[in-house]
């Protein structure tokens, strides 16, 4: 398929699979008037990189891992790098749910303020202007 297609079927710009080639996360075939050939796998293999991009990995993180998921293993220091970044997005997600489930609760005292959460309800004769 063309670079065009590719970029159709996975969403993603012809400026960022020329950018993944050029990194080496990415490898195309070469028509006679110079044009890209991707075929069925690149695919698979932008979905791969466009998720390990989403989960903060940076290209160079990404070119050394990928070899690695080629060959169906990792090497001592791939498997310790994955581990690594495993380990950071967790950490992230307890920080994002922590910052969530706090929003949840500013979002309840907003929807129901009380006199502990709201100063206004505090103030003398607040029912009575309110009734």
């Amino acid at each position: 398929m063309r670079i065009g297609d590719l970029a159709a079927r996975t969403g993603v710009s012809v400026r960022s699979l020329r950018y993944y080639e050029e990194q080496g996360m990415l490898a195309a075939t070469r028509t006679a008037s110079g044009q890209r050939v991707y075929d069925e796998a690149a695919v698979d293999r932008v979905r791969l990189v466009q998720q390990l991009f989403a989960a903060g990995l940076p290209s160079r993180t990404i070119v050394q891992l990928l070899p690695c998921v080629d060959a169906g293993r990792a090497t001592p220091e791939s498997f310790a790098l994955l581990v690594q970044e495993r380990d950071r997005i967790t950490a992230q997600l307890a920080e994002l749910t922590a910052a969530r489930d706090r929003l949840d609760e500013v979002i309840d005292i907003s929807e129901h303020p009380t006199p502990e959460h709201c100063p206004a309800l505090r103030e003398p004769g607040h029912a009575a202007t309110a009734a």
